[in-house]
C-alpha cells in the first residue's frame, strides 16, 4: 500500500503569498501538526491541538491567524487577533517567527511583554496593531489602564497553555478570554491537556477539531535521554567539564542564585557562560539570549521558568545539572533540544539520594534513560557528553565544591573557602578569650 503523499502548504489552502515567501524562506514541507491544523484553522473553527514544543506549531497556528486577518485594519487600542504565551521569551519567539509572513500580508504586529517599555508598548496599541503577541500580565496590566479593549478580537491562540496553568496565569487568562467576544475563533495548543486545560477546553472553546500529533508523554524519538550517577562532591566538577565541551550546552539549575553562581564559576574556569532567569531585566535576557544564539557564549545557564520558550536552532546538549521538579518540567526542559525532528541529548546529574524521586519521574514522562555512573576526568563522561577540562583550569572557586555549601555537608562551608577561614580565627579568638580569663 503507498503511503499518503505529504500536503504542500499551497494543498492546505494558504494564499500564494504566505506560500511564495515560505519557499524564499526555504520552508517547503508542513510539519504533523501543520498539516493536521492548518485546513480547519483557515476554516474559522475552533483547534484543540496537542503537540510538543518544538513540534512547528507556531506556523500552524500563526499563519492562519495572518491569513484571516490580512485585509482589515484595527482600530486604535482595539487588535484584531491576539495570541497569549507564557513567558517573554516565547512571546518575542513567536514575533520574530512571524514577522515576515506579517510583513507579507500588510498585517501589523506587536508584542506586549514586562520587562519592557509599557509607554512603547501602548503607542503600538494606539497606532493600530492588528496582532498582538502578549504575556497575560502584561495585557491584563494595559487592559486595566484602557490602553487595550479587547471587543474587536477575533481569534486568539492560547500557546503552550499547560505551562501558563502551571505558572499561574489560569485566572489572567480566564479573565482575559471573558473580555474577548465569545463568537470568535479560539486555538489552543497544549503538550498536555489535563487539569486546567481541560477546564479552558471547557469554558472558552466551541466544539472544537481536536489534532493531537504526539503521544501524551511528548516523548521525542530522536532525543536520547542519559541519567549520569555522580558522588555529590563530584558535581560541579563534572558539570564544569560538559560545560567546557566544544559546542553549545544549556544547562538548568533550580535557583537565581545558584545560576549565578555557577555560571560566575564557569567564567573563571575560561568558559564563555551567560545567567538567564526572571531575576534578570527583558533587555538583559534578550541580549543573553541572542549571544547564545549567534555562539558569544557556548554555555547558557538557566532557571526553569525563565528558559521556558527558548528556541536556539541545532542546540543538541541541554543538561539537568539540578533535576526537574516533575515530568512536566523535564519534557519542558528537554525540549530545548531535539527540536523539528533533529536530534538531541538530554543529560540529568543525579547523586544517590536522588535517584528514587528521578526515577519516578522518568517513569512519569514515559522516558527509560540509559544510565551510566561517572566520575570527572573520565572517558565515559566525555564519550557521551564531550566533556574535557576547561581551557583555564578549575578557577578560584572551583574544586568539587565551588560554592559555598554545595557538594559539602549542608551548613558546612567548603575547606579553605572564606567562610570558613573567618570561622576558623572566630574559634580561635573565643578559645584564647577562655585561656585569658583562666589566668
Amino acid at each position: 500500500m503507498n503511503a499518503k503523499p505529504t500536503p504542500s502548504f499551497g494543498d492546505l489552502g494558504l494564499p500564494p503569498v504566505l506560500v511564495e515567501t515560505m519557499t524564499g524562506l526555504g520552508v517547503t514541507e508542513p510539519f504533523p501538526i501543520q498539516a493536521a491544523t492548518l485546513p480547519d484553522a483557515l476554516a474559522g473553527h475552533d483547534i484543540l491541538g496537542r503537540a510538543r514544543t518544538g513540534s512547528g506549531k507556531t506556523l500552524a497556528f500563526g499563519l492562519a491567524l495572518l491569513a484571516r486577518t490580512a485585509g482589515r485594519r484595527a482600530e486604535p487600542k482595539r487588535p484584531l487577533a491576539l495570541v497569549l504565551v507564557s513567558t517573554r521569551e516565547l512571546a518575542q519567539q513567536v514575533s520574530e517567527a512571524l514577522t515576515p509572513y506579517a510583513r507579507a500580508l500588510g498585517v501589523r504586529l506587536t508584542t506586549v511583554v514586562g520587562g519592557l517599555s509599557i509607554n512603547r508598548q501602548t503607542q503600538a496599541l494606539r497606532a493600530g496593531a492588528d496582532v498582538v503577541v502578549a504575556t497575560p500580565g502584561r495585557l491584563a496590566d494595559l487592559v486595566s489602564r484602557r490602553d487595550c479593549h479587547l471587543d474587536r478580537v477575533r481569534i486568539t491562540v492560547l500557546d503552550e497553555a499547560d505551562q501558563m496553568c502551571d505558572m499561574g496565569f489560569l485566572p489572567q487568562v480566564s479573565g482575559i478570554l471573558e473580555q474577548v467576544p465569545s463568537d470568535g475563533q479560539r486555538l489552543l495548543f497544549s503538550a498536555t491537556l489535563d487539569r486546567d486545560v481541560d477546564q479552558l477546553v471547557r469554558d472558552h472553546l466551541h466544539d472544537p477539531v481536536l489534532a493531537s500529533v504526539d503521544p501524551a508523554s511528548a516523548a521525542v524519538t530522536t532525543m536520547e535521554h542519559h541519567v549520569l550517577t555522580i558522588h555529590p562532591a563530584d558535581k560541579y566538577a563534572t558539570a564544569t567539564e560538559i560545560a567546557a565541551r566544544d559546542g553549545r550546552v544549556l544547562m538548568f539549575l533550580d535557583t537565581k542564585a545558584g545560576v549565578d553562581r555557577f555560571t560566575r564559576h564557569l567564567r573563571a574556569a575560561g568558559v564563555p557562560a551567560a545567567a538567564l532567569h526572571s531575576g534578570k531585566s527583558q533587555p538583559q535576557r534578550t541580549h543573553t539570549l541572542a549571544r547564545f544564539v549567534e555562539g558569544g557564549v557556548t554555555v547558557l545557564v538557566a532557571t526553569n521558568v525563565a528558559a521556558r520558550g527558548i528556541h536556539v536552532d541545532d542546540l543538541d546538549l541541554v543538561v539537568n545539572v539540578d533535576p526537574p521538579a516533575d515530568a512536566k518540567d523535564y519534557l519542558h526542559r528537554g525540549g530545548r533540544t531535539a527540536r523539528a525532528g533533529r536530534a538531541g541529548s538530554v543529560v540529568t546529574l543525579v547523586t544517590p539520594a536522588q535517584r528514587r524521586e528521578v526515577n519516578r519521574m522518568m517513569s512519569e514522562a514515559g522516558i527509560r534513560p540509559t544510565v551510566t555512573p561517572v566520575r570527572s576526568g573520565e572517558q565515559r563522561l566525555t564519550t557521551l557528553t564531550g566533556a574535557r577540562r576547561p581551557p583555564e583550569g578549575p578557577g578560584k572557586e572551583s574544586g568539587n565544591a565551588p560554592f559555598r555549601g554545595m557538594g559539602t555537608r549542608p551548613g558546612r562551608a567548603a575547606k579553605g573557602s572564606r567562610k570558613a577561614v573567618e570561622a576558623r580565627k572566630a574559634a580561635e579568638a573565643r578559645a584564647a578569650a577562655r585561656v585569658r580569663r583562666g589566668r
